[in-house]
This record gives structure tokens, C-alpha cells and sequence, in this order.
């Protein structure tokens, strides 16, 4: 009797592993199931690329003022490397490209508002955007450098102290500029322009003593008027520019870093490139 006991007893037990062993088993399943579940209703949730498409047009923020990145034309019409660029990308996109002049010192504030789409004019990539907003990689490597007039003794940023400094609001020269504590309370002042244009048309008049700019910004301004400025040697470091998106638009953004790869192997960013700068500048 004991002996039967011990037996029932015994298949009572590994009836009831092997339950709860279907029980673990069908409990993992589902959590796997969930997570996968989880990961897809993340993919599907960003609707991003969809959106613009089915929207059937591509909204660039930019300062029109910003040559030769996006600027307006004798005709009043805005061309620009980055416009040849954003066409090409938003024409291989299926969509129309519309052009959105916009404050720049509140351009990320436009992006996040859904004003616009993209920011596409010349936009670093730095700490401080990366906080706000979303990049593509890095198309185009830049840096920030000098301008002074062509008979200037400035050099260095040593020699702005005591100096009047221009920057654009909100541009990265600016951020530039306020990241060297040591050469911004050495200068006498520093000047904030709308824009570009009537910075190095106040450093003309010499009613500044240097501009902190874009290199490809400040070279392409210097080609348009031989002799009247010049590079100085130092700079204040080298960076990269991007596309800015919002944060949560990723399937966008790869679509957008997609389709610039393809440019650059295809050779149509090197033509445009040369367009622009006379050389192929586009990063690989």
C-alpha cells in the first residue's frame, strides 16, 4: 500500500512539473511575442516618411540670405548648393520640394512646430542642436573661421581682444564664438546680425573689426569680392554639416541619408558640388 502510495505520489509530481513546464514555456512565448509585438508597433508608429509622401511635398526651412548654401538670385529666386541638393533628394523622394524662409535664431523652434519639414541651410551639428533635434549624417565638413578686411593685421583670435566681433544670431559662429570664454571677454564687443550680408557689409565700413562665419560661407563671399577680404589663420575648430529633422522622424531621416549615399555614388553630389565650390567637397 505504501509502495502505491509512493508511486501516485511520485506521477502526481511529474504531472505537475511538466504542467508548470508548459506553463513557463507558453508564458515566454507570449513575452517574447509582446516584445516582438512591442518593436513592431514602434516601427509602424513612425509614420514620418509616409507623411511626407503622402503629402506629396518636402518643406525646407532656411535663411535665404546664407550663400552659396541658400540664397536669393538677381531674380529674387532662391538657388543654393543645399537647394540643388534638397531637390534632388525630395525629386528621387516622389515629393515636391517647397522653400520656407524662416528668423534663423528661431528655426529650431519652426522645425519642432511643424512649420517646417527640414532644415537644410548650412546647419551645424553640435551638442547643443543634437539636445533639440535629429541629423542626418554628415554631408559637407566645415569649420568656423575669421574673415577680416584684406588690410587688416588680425590674425588670431589673440588679436580680436579689444576688437569688435560680428556673428549671425543664432548662427554656430556665434555658439563658436561664446565657447572661447577667454576671446569674447577680451573683446570690446560682440555684434549680433539678421544675417551675413550686412555683417561683412558693416565690417567693410570697418564699423566692426571681424566676422566668426562659415568657411564655405565666408570663402564663397571673399570670391565675390576679390581683394576686399581675407581668411585669418586661426579658426575656431572644425565641425559637420547635416539635415536637422525632429527627433522621433527616424524612418525620414534614413530615407534622406538613403538617397544622399546615392548621390555620392552615382556622381550627381560631386556635380553639384563643383558647381558650387569649382571641387568635390562632399564628405563621404
Amino acid at each position: 500500500m505504501k509502495k502505491k502510495m509512493k508511486i501516485l505520489f511520485i506521477g502526481m509530481m511529474m504531472i505537475t512539473m511538466l504542467l508548470s513546464g508548459c506553463g513557463a514555456k507558453e508564458t515566454a512565448i507570449e513575452e517574447d511575442q509582446s516584445l516582438q509585438e512591442i518593436k513592431e508597433t514602434a516601427t509602424e508608429g513612425d509614420q514620418s516618411l509616409q507623411e511626407i509622401k503622402e503629402k506629396g511635398k518636402l518643406v525646407l526651412g532656411l535663411d535665404d540670405s546664407f550663400p552659396p548654401m541658400g540664397f536669393r538670385d538677381e531674380k529674387g529666386e532662391i538657388v543654393g548648393f543645399d537647394i540643388d541638393l534638397a531637390k534632388e533628394v525630395a525629386k528621387r523622394m516622389g515629393v515636391e520640394l517647397e522653400l520656407k524662409p524662416v528668423e534663423w535664431d528661431g528655426v529650431i523652434l519652426s522645425l519642432k512646430n511643424k512649420d517646417i519639414d527640414v532644415i537644410w541651410n548650412g546647419l551645424s551639428i553640435t551638442e547643443d542642436r543634437k539636445k533639440e533635434i535629429g541629423f542626418s549624417k554628415v554631408y559637407l565638413e566645415n569649420k568656423q573661421v575669421i574673415i577680416v578686411n584684406a588690410n587688416s593685421e588680425l590674425e588670431t583670435k589673440k588679436d580680436l581682444a579689444g576688437e569688435i566681433i560680428a556673428v549671425q544670431l543664432g548662427s554656430s559662429g556665434e555658439a563658436a564664438l561664446n565657447a572661447d570664454i577667454e576671446t569674447v571677454n577680451g573683446a570690446k564687443e560682440v555684434r549680433k546680425f539678421s544675417n551675413y550680408t550686412e555683417a561683412l557689409l558693416d565690417l567693410k565700413a570697418e564699423r566692426v573689426d571681424a566676422v566668426v562665419i562659415d568657411e564655405v560661407v565666408g570663402r564663397y563671399y571673399i570670391s565675390k569680392k576679390p581683394g576686399a577680404y581675407k581668411v585669418a589663420k586661426e579658426d575656431f575648430g572644425k565641425e559637420g554639416y547635416g539635415v536637422g529633422v525632429r527627433k522621433e522622424e527616424v524612418a525620414f531621416i534614413e530615407e534622406v541619408d538613403k538617397i544622399l549615399d546615392e548621390m555620392k555614388k552615382d556622381g550627381t553630389a560631386t556635380e553639384i558640388s563643383e558647381k558650387w565650390f569649382g571641387v568635390a567637397i562632399v564628405a563621404e
